[in-house]
């Protein structure tokens, strides 16, 4: 019997990237996937300090050591995200997007740890100073990495 389900970057905590269900059309052998994205980065080291530090994220894996060009799998509540300074894995600014159950709480942690954002973030006027209300119906903050890829928080 085949079955289809959605993969999704998802949280049932502040933040976590979290599989709800992977694609399943058969019971062979390589038919089960999951989706990971890889960010592209400069610098692996000011890549690792930011996702550990800010965000929050575990280096699980990757090249002995972070010098450039590397490769890192990051890992949080279970699932993961690959960072790569090699040239051709990627391209700077790419976006990807997390769902959450309370962005408010989320960027109170996030401002908590570090996380700089331009604007008055107590009284945000676009969604890169902190979480707003979007027209569609969600509440989202973006986040900017050091080499200009986003994070796209969302909920709703």
């Amino acid at each position: 019997m085949a079955a289809h389900h959605t993969w999704w970057i998802t949280s049932d905590s502040e933040f976590s990237l979290h599989t709800v269900s992977i694609t399943e059309r058969s019971t062979k052998a390589g038919d089960i996937m999951a989706i990971i994205a890889t960010l592209r980065c400069r610098s692996m080291r000011r890549a690792l300090a930011f996702y550990r530090d800010i965000l929050e994220f575990e280096r699980v894996d990757g090249d002995d050591e972070p010098n450039d060009p590397s490769f890192s799998v990051l890992a949080r509540d279970g699932d993961f995200l690959y960072l790569s300074s090699h040239r051709g894995d990627g391209v700077f600014g790419t976006v990807v997007a997390i769902t959450t159950n309370d962005i408010d709480a989320l960027f109170r942690t996030l401002r908590a740890r570090g996380l700089k954002t331009p604007g008055n973030p107590d009284a945000p006027e676009e969604v890169h100073e902190g979480p707003i209300d979007q027209s569609w119906g969600t509440r989202e903050f973006y986040v900017e990495d050091p080499d200009g890829n986003t994070l796209r928080f969302v909920q709703g």
